[in-house]
């Protein structure tokens, strides 16, 4: 069976009724400067549009544009199809030019122009869940009963559930009218809880904890951990943010240093000068096979390798869900893919990214109009599909939380899986 065939056979058991009947006008592309062409190689005119939002400049251009491919691939597969309608595609950025990064003015001007535009059924994305933070709640006021949204990388926990480090009402008042907002990874209070299990079985007992400064998830992030942490005995040394402006980081690494550490966990990204604080902490603590670094998923690709070079060897980062070498069925045949297109190792988030592209066909093959597909995605259930079997959890979590520990070589490799306890997960919450 070829990798149209079972990415087809995934969208079919996602249980839907089948195709809306609401009449259709042609598509027309999102008249914005961050999105690229239209994307479509059906027969017949396009009669719906899904778009990407990710961060295509910076050092998250590989990433995000591996993503892209795996959409492209999933819709190649499904014949550029969903049910009886024909889908095209558009790829967006949301990052700004001066600094590689996205950005919540970017991102709001990006929502509002998939809201104004009618053909815009569905949104995969976006990578930086500060983004959703600000994209979530235009989507969902826009005309015809909003815009589902499924993101293959989100993983702030305010998003969609309660924690004493979400603001300003989270999640409710992401959500003015109803939850329009899914996604396909396991969220932060996973990720921290299997971080701290990892670090625990390894022998760890005193770690220090980083945080990109002004970033609220890298926030959320580490305090996530430092929950986990201290429900298992894991003492903490030190709970500091480091200025991702920064020429240097070497004084930072002496004060870590001073508390005597035997990890080092860094919460953020790599675009938050990732590279340079590697590198010092290499310089001041030694090789990481001494002095244990950790870092959660924003440091969880091949640039941190390429930034870093050998002081990144032998870090450990983690991905919510599995890695592509772990993939199975459709997963392993869409990686296959994808290393034939790339010629190189397959990004972890690009999977994950074909997953929520294969989530939202399967919506839009229910029916043709936003605020039927918004309903159909919070009814999902997948078996052996992309990324395994699951089902889109009221909150709008998958049902699943295993995390992959990876180790830093020529690139990340899979080391451990980790499936955290559901007392755990609830510590990492409360941070």
């Amino acid at each position: 069976m070829g990798l149209g065939a079972l990415l087809l056979l995934g969208l079919a058991i996602l249980g839907f009724a089948g195709s809306g009947s609401a009449a259709t006008a042609p598509v027309t592309a999102v008249d914005s400067p961050a999105c690229g062409p239209l994307q479509y190689g059906g027969t017949g005119a396009a009669e719906a549009l899904l778009v990407s939002d990710l961060p295509l400049q910076g050092d998250s251009r590989q990433r995000s544009q591996q993503m892209n491919d795996a959409i492209r691939l999933v819709l190649e597969g499904a014949g550029w199809r969903a049910g009886g309608r024909n889908v095209a595609f558009q790829a967006c950025d949301d990052s700004e030019a001066d600094t590689g990064l996205w950005s919540k003015a970017q991102c709001k001007s990006n929502a509002n122009a998939y809201a104004a535009n009618p053909s815009v059924l569905g949104v995969i994305g976006t990578y930086n869940s500060g983004c959703a933070e600000a994209m979530v709640p235009i989507l969902g006021r826009a005309p015809g009963g909003g815009v589902a949204m499924v993101s293959p990388g989100n993983t702030l926990i305010c998003l969609t559930q309660s924690s004493p480090s979400c603001g300003s009402g989270e999640p409710k008042s992401l959500y003015p009218q109803r939850r329009n907002y899914a996604r396909v990874v396991p969220n932060d209070a996973y990720q921290g809880a299997g971080l701290a299990s990892f670090a625990k079985g390894h022998g760890i007992e005193r770690t220090f904890v980083l945080y990109a400064g002004g970033d609220p998830t890298s926030l959320g992030q580490a305090k996530t951990f430092r929950g986990a942490a201290r429900k298992l005995g894991i003492s903490i040394q030190g709970f500091r943010s480091w200025n991702p402006k920064a020429s240097s980081y070497m004084g930072l690494m002496a004060t870590v240093k001073s508390k005597s550490p035997e990890a080092v966990l860094l919460a953020g990204l790599t675009e938050s000068n990732g590279a340079r604080l590697i590198k010092d902490k290499v310089a001041v603590l030694g090789p990481n096979s001494g002095v244990k670094l950790l870092a959660p998923d924003g440091f969880a690709q091949q640039s941190t390798i390429d930034l870093a070079g050998p002081a990144s060897r032998g870090m450990f980062a983690s991905v919510p869900g599995l890695v592509p070498q772990d993939l199975k069925g459709p997963g392993k045949m869409l990686v296959s893919e994808l290393q034939k297109e790339i010629g190189g190792p397959v990004e972890l988030y690009a999977p994950y990214a074909g997953q929520a592209a294969s989530v939202l066909l399967g919506a839009i093959a229910a029916s043709g109009e936003r605020s039927g597909v918004i309903e159909a995605v919070r009814k999902t259930k997948v078996r052996n599909g992309i990324t395994g079997s699951f089902e889109i959890l009221p909150s709008g979590d998958p049902s699943v939380g295993p995390i992959t520990v990876s180790v830093a070589k020529s690139s990340f490799q899979p080391f451990q899986v980790v499936e955290p306890g559901p007392g755990l997960v609830k510590a990492a919450r409360q941070g």
